[in-house]
């Protein structure tokens, strides 16, 4: 009986973590990527860093003069909505 307690546990707490990342993924979110992409469209260049802030991406850029530039993108639509 206790042999099969820890396996059963395991694949409790595996689906329970992949249910969790299945949800923030749901609800017209967009993914890191996705978020990345709309930037670099914005702003062409090389990311240094992306952070997520509420209902906002921010995603930090290297463009080729070595100028960074912060892009920000609504996470529920993938619109830029600021660019310093």
């Amino acid at each position: 009986m206790k042999s099969i307690v820890l396996p059963l546990f395991l694949t409790f707490m595996l689906s329970l973590s992949c249910a969790t990342q299945a949800s923030e993924q749901n609800g017209n979110e967009i993914s890191k990527q996705q978020a990345i992409s709309a930037a670099q469209q914005a702003s062409p260049g090389r990311v240094l860093d992306i952070k997520r802030h509420h209902n906002t991406y921010r995603v930090k850029m290297l463009n080729d003069n070595g100028e960074v530039r912060i892009i920000i993108i609504d996470a529920s639509s993938g619109q830029l909505l600021r660019k310093r």
